[in-house]
């Protein structure tokens, strides 16, 4: 393990002055190209452009590498904002809480069983509401790493990061990449990078999915988010009620604070109902608990409605194997558009996100990877393939997980005839 960890610490201090290099070289020859049209003055379009582009590299690695104090201020007030639906959620819960739980079951409700079997019933759904959109807001998204930064957790994401550092592009990659004016060049020395890498899917023009921002390749259904200004595994959408990018590592999390969610709303609402009815019946003592039970009662309706279509949405999206990304604009493969091009049948789909142990789909902890006495294997066949490619296709699903972040396995439909085959294990070249 030590010699592990040696090993780690010497290739992220070798990353780390690779990249202060290209940085300095990157800013050195922005400068120069600055100079070179300033003394030019008569150059041609084509190399105006070039020299622009190159320039306006250089003012936006200058902007990132030393940020103004406006900049600086102006980030840290669009940090407090995202906050704010977050703590309305957490106020409305807060409030829902006491409301319930005072007012309602302790003030308002006479007999002691059913009291008691309220309270009981109402925590236990709390506490999985409450962790499930926990885990939802603070677990990062996992994004291609560059370097490792979490070694006390190495003996777990070991074998992912390796895989995922592949993405970034190498130092003298970037060099090369750097030095090429045309966009076909670039497209050349992409597609050279990406033949040993399983990525299949491309832009609507057929090119290589590359992340100027981020100076990677993009795995499939890797997106780069604005907000969280990286590119996010798996990426679904960002959303504001949870200031956090749903994705691969927290997917399942999303799914269980939609389902608990609306379980605790229904709950409220079937258990508020025969004293809403006593309210308009003045039936209730006239205290304030009356309000609190009419609000209570119109908040948790409101909510189911909009939850129970959420819910239903990403359900149908899970069985479906698609993103809402991908909902909205399917992916392209080589062979063309397919929207189904990752669906493996609705019970494979469904064990993607939750993973292989039933015992563990309905608590808020992650067991979509791999456990760490796996081995961690990619699949990823075309359709139309030979009955023995189908064979190892289908013990593979059978004997490891359905996809690791970085790659997932194709369906058996839609065949791209250009792909080569390979053994379950090995990433076969894309070319």
């Amino acid at each position: 393990m030590q010699n592990i960890l040696q090993v780690l610490l010497g290739v992220k201090q070798q990353t780390q002055v690779q990249t202060s290099s290209y940085l300095n070289l990157r800013t050195t020859r922005g400068e120069q190209c600055g100079s070179g049209s300033g003394s030019g003055g008569g150059g041609g379009g084509g190399g105006s452009s070039v020299r622009g582009g190159r320039e306006a590299r250089r003012m936006r690695l200058s902007w990132t590498m030393a940020p103004s104090g406006s900049r600086s201020i102006k980030t840290g007030c669009q940090r407090v904002l995202y906050w704010i639906p977050v703590l309305f959620i957490a106020l409305i819960v807060a409030w829902s809480y006491y409301a319930y739980v005072l007012q309602l079951c302790i003030v308002s409700i006479e007999d002691t069983g059913e009291k008691v079997i309220y309270l009981l019933v109402y925590h236990v759904i709390f506490i999985m509401f409450v962790w499930a959109y926990w885990q939802t807001i603070f677990t990062r998204p996992m994004n291609p790493l560059k370097e490792w930064t979490c070694l006390e957790h190495l003996a777990l994401i070991l074998t992912t990061a390796l895989r995922l550092c592949r993405f970034h592009l190498s130092y003298s990659d970037k060099e090369l990449l750097e030095r090429e004016d045309r966009g076909e060049s670039q497209q050349e020395i992409l597609r050279r990078i990406a033949k040993d890498l399983p990525i299949y899917t491309r832009t609507n023009s057929g090119a290589i999915r590359f992340c100027d921002r981020c100076q990677l390749l993009k795995p499939d259904r890797c997106h780069h988010c604005s907000v969280c200004d990286k590119c996010i595994l798996k990426m679904d959408h960002h959303c504001p009620w949870v200031n956090n990018c749903v994705g691969f590592s927290n997917y399942k999390f999303f799914m269980l604070f939609l389902a608990y969610s609306l379980l605790y709303c229904l709950f409220i609402t079937a258990t508020d109902l025969q004293y809403f009815i006593k309210f308009w019946m003045n039936s209730l003592p006239d205290t304030q608990a009356k309000f609190h039970i009419l609000f209570l009662f119109f908040s948790a309706s409101m909510f189911s409605v909009s939850l129970a279509s959420l819910f239903t949405y990403h359900c149908w999206l899970v069985c479906k194997n698609r993103s809402t990304l991908e909902a909205v604009r399917s992916p392209v493969f080589r062979h063309g558009i397919d929207k189904n091009g990752f669906s493996l049948g609705c019970s494979k789909n469904f064990r993607q996100v939750f993973g292989d142990e039933l015992k563990y789909w309905p608590i808020p902890v992650f067991s979509g990877l791999f456990d760490s006495s796996k081995a961690l294997v990619t699949c990823n066949f075309k359709s139309r393939v030979k009955d023995k490619q189908v064979k190892d296709f289908r013990l593979c699903l059978k004997n490891h997980n359905l996809g690791d972040g970085c790659s997932f396995p194709a369906c058996l439909v839609n065949l791209d005839p250009e792909q080569p085959s390979s053994p379950p294990g090995s990433n076969p070249a894309s070319k």
